[in-house]
């Protein structure tokens, strides 16, 4: 009976709002796992968190469980189905984890914990987090997901470091920003102390030199600005601003983006002028580090729409209609060249059937070649309609002769020649068809192991999803198995070698079409082919020669299936390119702890 009161107690359930007002009150740090009636708490964690207890032996440490349903205070997390940990000290949100990731769970907890100490010994002070569900304006707690992808991806963080300041270039990379149509939301010039710095800095923590990034970045003021673009909401200021401000290290960018601005203004190492937020989610982060108090103006959502080109227009027209969708705002943001059977054709257009025209629409949509388009613009649905004009030809060429479907119309054939969704559910179905979530295997080869972060900023913006990751040193006998496909090439022993020679980054993407999208952001495998052909793709940049080419993905989906299989065993994925389940994943072994769950949750009642 003792051990179940234990259980009870490290967790404390919070169910009603006057409950979740008493531990607001309380002092020290609360990790609360907030969870809907339906799918309840995360148990998984349940272990974790009982270790952590026992071995910190913190008294200021305390659990806690909250159900949404029932709690006005979380009214917001309502329909969020992902696992949440709110970090509260003193009634004050300090941090937020989505989803179960155990290890930064806990490493939030040890953190979070130290700088609740500092704050009460009189070090330090609390910084308050937004998330984007707490947002004050959001009608009836609900936030749509483009809306949110918007307001997160519309802004960046730039710094301009003590060395640029120092020399007097704020003016100088202001007026660039300016010229660029980069727009200022906030500004302020601020010493960091060297606790702040090495807060901010904390993911360099176990680099040789981040002793000496803390003592540059605290040696005088610094130039915070939060930076967006107009009415843009598709992450380009944030891409824009990185590609301004050149490679992180100053040679590299001497030597490759010789105009970028820490090429102008960086002396070298971390000495480089100039920061900018590395993702969305940094960005995030980093504007409430320092702008807690900040409230952007809210962006309508980019929206994304299916458009095809018919066999008919694509044999004639394609590259006339595909400069009326660029000057018309659109961004092409998925693209596929491909060939429907009949029978697709007809599942596609099933809707249509009994229709007189059904026959003849399933017959063009199956006669060659078409070109299918996923169209992302601020209200894309309506406004690629708007652009095509009405379905039936003659009638556009009469009431809308300036209209695509009008323009682009085919001698001698009723049907038209384009295709657009006729709502955003209609947009999600039809994109899912053309465009499924896909994986695939990307790895970071030994012979650029060393400019890892640098790739996976650029996965990162290019839209893929880092699903699962592994950083190993593989035996021969892999390198052989993962590389069976070239064993009759003249390279293949010197390529096994090459892979057996030191570490090596796995990944597993998700993105819809992610296989021929990572292909296209690697580029061709001779690097000097990729810069003649793809100069910004990755093996341009990175690639010394064909064998030393920085980065491998898989040629197909069946090859990219299986080196899942090979590198991380049995994955299952969600609708949303994430893992099913619980992963971690260490060098020479993945566990799913969703398999071990109940076996951990029963030797831990025994103890």
């Amino acid at each position: 009976m003792s051990k179940k009161r234990q259980e009870v107690q490290l967790q404390q359930d919070i169910e009603t709002q006057e409950e979740w007002e008493e531990m607001m009150a309380k002092e020290g740090l609360w990790v609360v796992d907030i969870y809907q009636e339906w799918c309840g708490p995360c148990a998984a964690m349940v272990s974790f968190f009982r270790r952590m207890k026992n071995e910190l032996g913190d008294d200021l440490l305390h659990f806690a469980t909250a159900k949404v349903d029932t709690i006005d205070a979380l009214d917001k997390y309502k329909g969020k189905c992902e696992p949440t940990f709110l970090y509260f000290a003193c009634g004050v949100l300090v941090a937020v984890v989505h989803g179960s990731q155990s290890p930064l769970v806990m490493r939030t907890v040890t953190e979070q914990l130290a700088q609740e100490h500092k704050v009460i010994d009189g070090n330090s002070q609390r910084k308050e987090v937004r998330t984007y569900c707490q947002t004050d304006d959001l009608e009836n707690g609900e936030l749509d997901e483009s809306e949110s992808e918007s307001e997160e991806m519309g802004y960046t963080v730039a710094i301009i470091k003590p060395d640029a300041v120092r020399n007097g270039k704020v003016d100088e990379v202001l007026e660039q920003m300016k010229e660029k149509g980069i727009d200022v939301v906030a500004e302020e010039e601020r010493q960091l102390t060297e606790e702040e710095a090495r807060e901010f800095y904390s993911h360099l923590k176990d680099e040789d030199y981040f002793e000496e990034l803390v003592q540059f970045m605290s040696s005088g003021p610094s130039h915070v600005l939060v930076l967006t673009k107009g009415a843009e909401t598709d992450g380009s200021v944030l891409k824009e601003w990185r590609e301004m401000i050149g490679p992180t290290s100053v040679e590299e960018a001497k030597e490759q983006a010789p105009d970028s601005l820490r090429a102008k203004y960086g002396s070298g190492k971390y000495m480089n002028a100039l920061h900018g937020s590395s993702s969305p989610e940094t960005a995030a982060r980093e504007m409430a580090f320092f702008f807690p108090k900040l409230a952007v103006t809210k962006k309508k959502g980019v929206e994304r729409t299916l458009a095809l080109i018919r066999p008919d227009a694509f044999r004639t027209k394609r590259d006339e209609i595909l400069e009326k969708i660029r000057e018309s705002g659109f961004k092409v943001a998925l693209q596929k060249q491909m060939t429907l059977s009949r029978e697709q054709a007809a599942e596609f257009y099933k809707e249509h059937e009994g229709q007189p025209y059904f026959e003849d629409l399933v017959t063009r949509m199956s006669s060659g070649p078409l070109l299918a388009l996923g169209l992302a613009r601020e209200d894309a649905v309506q406004g690629w309609r708007q652009k095509l004009g009405p379905k039936e030809v003659d009638k556009a060429k009469e009431e809308e002769p300036e209209s695509l479907r009008a323009q682009f119309a085919v001698d001698d054939v009723e049907i038209n020649q384009l295709h657009g969704s006729d709502s955003a559910e209609s947009a999600k179905k039809e994109l899912e068809y053309f465009f499924p979530m896909q994986q695939t295997v990307a790895c970071i080869k030994p012979d650029s192991i060393g400019t890892k972060d640098a790739i996976i900023e650029n996965i990162h913006e290019a839209g893929f999803r880092i699903a699962a990751q592994k950083e190993t040193v593989i035996t021969r006998d892999i390198a052989e198995e993962f590389y069976s496909e070239h064993k009759d090439k003249d390279y293949f022993n010197d390529l096994v070698n090459h892979m057996c020679s030191g570490p090596t980054m796995f990944m597993v993407l998700s993105k819809e079409d992610a296989v021929e999208g990572w292909r296209q952001a690697i580029g061709p495998t001779d690097p000097e082919k990729a810069k003649a052909e793809l100069p910004e793709s990755l093996r341009a940049i990175y690639g010394k020669d064909v064998l030393h080419n920085a980065v491998h993905g898989s040629s197909n989906e069946e090859h990219a299936k299986k080196a899942i299989e090979q590198v991380f065993g049995p994955l299952q994925f969600n609708s949303d390119g994430t893992v099913q389940g619980i992963f971690l994943f260490y060098p020479d072994i993945v566990v799913n702890l969703c398999m071990v769950q109940n076996r951990l949750l029963e030797l831990d009642s025994k103890l």
